[in-house]
């Protein structure tokens, strides 16, 4: 029978989201397609130095160990072409990560493939494959530089959340950024006992919560949210109701959330505004997730 990617956490990933590619890409960008494939065929035995989710996807991967089943799947997804891809493959292979499958799509939109493979996330830095798959209803993130001096937590993987627009819909940040936080804080009282619909974030949630009730002690989410008292609820009551235990939360109401965000070591940080990632980046792996095109908050900021 054909290896199926069901009922998997399955991580999409560009190649310069696992590696390094900084480089490289300004030389696509400045000096075109060639000289960038010349580069890559040239020095395609060099080994690449970690990206900005390396240490999460390593992460993901040591899941793997504990079932003889698979549990997580990262599939590398990159516009480079088989032959300018191979360096990423062998750097995989010299780094020992268990990433066995890959789509090189020549400069095509990957954003077409990501239900043929089940995808549950997608990490790039590519702006227009984030926003393309974001759009397609997939959880994406563009992955900003990786910081200097993170030290991953060796023994669990820390993902922290921000919550609406990210886990959360937007319909509530939309009210915030119409009506004033007044209008916010009566709004989210008022229907505290009503769930939140289910932002882009929240599939990838629900899945990587299933594989936490099987092994509690290796994965710990966080939520790190600008909402507080009395918002604070209804948030509570939404991930009850879908049968999701975070093992930290953070209403913080306004505090900058950079400092929390250390202290926790995430692995990374999902948020959708640039005042928290901005900081953060610095600190921890953090990606940014867009607005849908269509949406009313797809042009603030």
């Amino acid at each position: 029978m054909p290896y199926s990617l069901k009922n998997k956490l399955v991580v999409a990933i560009s190649s310069r989201a696992l590696f390094n590619l900084e480089r490289e890409n300004f030389i696509y960008e400045n000096e075109g397609l060639p000289a960038y494939t010349e580069h890559q065929i040239s020095h395609e035995d060099e080994l690449l130095k970690p990206g900005t989710a390396y240490s999460l996807v390593q992460a993901l991967l040591d899941l793997n160990h504990i079932e003889k089943e698979a549990q997580v799947e990262v599939i590398i997804l990159s516009r480079n072409s088989p032959s300018t891809g191979l360096r990423v493959f062998n750097s995989i292979e010299k780094k020992e990560l268990n990433i066995k499958r890959a789509a090189f799509t020549g400069g095509e939109k990957i954003s077409q493939y990501l239900d043929a493979l089940k995808v549950d996330l997608f990490l790039s830095k590519n702006k227009e494959d984030v926003q393309d798959a974001i759009d397609a209803g997939f959880a994406a993130a563009l992955l900003y530089d990786a910081p200097e001096n993170f030290h991953p937590d060796e023994n669990q993987i820390r993902i922290a959340f921000d919550g609406d627009a990210v886990i959360f819909s937007e319909e509530s940040e939309a009210i915030y950024k119409e009506k004033g936080l007044d209008a916010f804080a009566a709004n989210e009282k008022m229907l505290a006992d009503d769930p939140l619909s289910k932002g882009p974030f929240a599939k990838f949630l629900l899945t990587l919560s299933k594989i936490k009730k099987e092994e509690p002690k290796r994965i710990r989410i966080a939520l790190v949210t600008s909402r507080n008292s009395p918002a604070h609820k209804r948030a509570i009551l939404t991930l009850r109701k879908w049968g999701v235990d975070v093992d930290e939360a953070f209403f913080l109401g306004g505090v900058g959330k950079t400092e929390i965000l250390k202290s926790f070591n995430a692995h990374i940080f999902f948020d959708d505004q640039e005042i928290h990632l901005d900081p953060a980046a610095g600190e921890i792996p953090s990606g940014k997730v867009p607005y849908p095109s269509d949406s009313k908050l797809s042009v603030k900021e």
